[in-house]
C-alpha cells in the first residue's frame, strides 16, 4: 500500500511580524501610556516639590523664608540629613525640627526619641502620623482623618498660638492622654497642634499636624509666620532634620539588613495597588462566569468558517494531539462505509484496519500509525498527516 501524499504546496503556520503586532499591540501601547503617565507625573513632583520642607529652598514648598526670619532674630538654622547628626545636636539650647517623622524606620524613631527625651530642648515633629507620632511622643494618637479645614483657631492658652491667632495648621487631628498638655487649633475637638512637656527638666515637643506655616508661599498668610517663628525660636539654635531614605543610622548593630529594610516603605504600598490593579484586570477580562448558554445564531454559518475558527482555536493553544485526532476520526467515518465497515465500528482498529487492508493489500501496521497514533510532535507533521490522510482517503475511493 501506498500512502505518501503527492507533492503540494504547504502554507506555514509560524506567526508572522503583522501577526504578533496585531496580538501585541495592546499591550504595547498599554505600556506606553504607562511609562508616559509616571514620567509626566516625576516631572510635575520634582518641579512642585522641589526642595519640599528645606530651610535652602526658596521653591513655594520650601522653607527658606522661615530660616532668613529666624536669622535676622538671631536664630542660627542648621540642616542635617542624618539620624546621627540630629542625635549629637540635641541640647537645652536647641529646637529640633523632624521635617518628615514618617520616613524614620521604627528603630530610628526609638533612638532619635531616647536622644530627644535627655536633650531638655525643644522638638517639632512635622505632620506626624500614626507611624511615627506614637514612638516620637508617647501618649500621643493620630486620628486616621484629617482636618477639613486647614485654617483655625487656637481656642488655648498656648502662649504661642494666642498671639499668632489663626493659622493654617488644619492636617493630622491628634487625641492625647498628658493632662498637662496644650491642646491647640482644634478641628472638630481634635487638636491639630500639641505641646508636650518633658517629664523632667525643660524642653518640650510639639507636635505639628501640617507643614503649611513653614512653606514659602504661605508663610504671610494668617498669623502662620508669627506661630512658625515662635515654635522654632524659642531656642538660640535651630537643627533641622530632614530624614533621607539613604540614612543607615538605623541599621541593626551587626550591620546587616533584611530584605524588607532595604525597601522603601512606598514600594509595600505601590507592589499592594499593582496586585489590585493585577486582581481587577482580570476581573474585567474574565469571559464568563457560569455554565455555556446555548444560543441559536441569527445568521447561518458556512462550514468553512466553523472549521477555520476550530482550527484557529487549536493552533492558538498548540493543540495539535486534539487537531490530529478530529482529522483522524472525520477520515475514519469516511473510509469505515468504503470498506464495508459499520460506522459504529469505524473507530476500533480490530474491524477497521483489516477491512482497510483486505481492500489495499497493504500493511495494516502502516495504517493503524496513520489512522491512530501517534501524534505529531509540530505543526509540519500535523500537516503532513493531513496529506497523508486525503492520499489514503483518495487510494481507498479508487480501489
Amino acid at each position: 500500500m501506498t500512502t505518501e501524499a503527492p507533492p503540494t504546496t504547504t502554507t506555514s503556520t509560524a506567526p508572522t511580524a503583522r501577526r504578533l503586532w496585531t496580538r501585541t499591540r495592546g499591550v504595547v501601547l498599554a505600556v506606553v501610556l504607562i511609562l508616559a503617565a509616571a514620567v509626566a507625573m516625576a516631572a510635575v513632583r520634582s518641579t512642585a516639590r522641589h526642595g519640599e520642607l528645606d530651610p535652602r529652598s526658596a521653591d513655594p514648598y520650601g522653607s527658606r523664608a522661615v530660616a532668613e526670619l529666624l536669622a535676622q532674630r538671631g536664630v542660627s538654622t542648621r540642616v542635617v540629613t542624618t539620624l546621627d547628626a540630629a542625635r549629637t545636636a540635641t541640647g537645652p539650647d536647641t529646637t529640633l525640627l523632624v521635617a518628615v517623622p514618617d520616613r524614620l524606620t521604627h528603630r530610628q524613631q526609638t533612638l532619635l526619641h531616647s536622644a530627644m527625651a535627655d536633650s531638655g530642648g525643644r522638638t517639632v515633629l512635622v505632620a506626624a502620623g500614626s507611624w511615627s507620632v506614637e514612638r516620637l511622643a508617647p501618649g500621643v494618637i493620630a486620628d486616621p482623618a484629617t482636618s477639613a479645614a486647614s485654617t483655625l483657631a487656637p481656642a488655648c492658652a498656648l502662649p504661642e498660638a494666642r498671639r499668632a491667632g489663626t493659622a493654617d495648621t488644619g492636617g493630622v487631628r491628634y487625641t492625647t492622654a498628658h493632662l498637662d498638655a496644650d491642646s491647640c487649633y482644634p478641628s472638630e475637638r481634635l487638636a491639630t497642634l500639641l505641646r508636650l512637656p518633658a517629664a523632667s527638666g525643660s524642653g518640650d515637643t510639639v507636635v505639628l499636624g501640617a507643614p503649611d506655616i513653614l512653606y514659602n508661599d504661605r508663610l504671610d498668610e494668617q498669623g502662620n509666620a508669627s506661630l512658625a517663628l515662635q515654635l522654632l525660636g524659642s531656642r538660640p539654635h535651630l537643627v533641622w532634620y530632614l530624614p533621607s531614605l539613604s540614612d543607615a543610622s538605623g541599621a541593626p548593630a551587626d550591620g546587616r539588613k533584611g530584605f524588607f529594610d532595604l525597601l522603601p516603605s512606598g514600594w509595600l504600598w505601590a507592589t499592594l495597588q499593582l496586585f489590585i490593579a493585577a486582581g481587577l484586570a482580570a476581573f474585567w477580562r474574565a469571559r464568563r462566569f457560569g455554565p455555556l448558554v446555548a444560543e441559536k445564531l441569527p445568521v447561518a454559518i458556512r462550514a468553512s468558517e466553523t472549521t477555520e475558527g476550530r482550527a484557529r482555536l487549536y493552533r492558538k493553544a498548540n493543540a495539535r494531539d486534539r487537531a490530529a485526532d478530529a482529522l483522524r476520526s472525520a477520515t475514519r467515518t469516511r473510509l469505515a462505509p468504503l470498506a464495508g465497515v459499520p460506522v459504529a465500528q469505524a473507530h476500533t482498529p480490530e474491524a477497521l484496519l483489516p477491512a482497510l487492508s483486505a481492500r489495499l493489500s497493504g500493511d495494516g501496521q502502516d495504517l493503524h500509525s496513520l489512522l491512530f497514533v501517534p501524534p505529531p510532535g509540530d505543526d509540519a507533521a500535523l500537516i503532513a498527516l493531513t496529506d497523508q490522510l486525503d492520499a489514503l482517503e483518495r487510494e481507498v475511493r479508487r480501489s
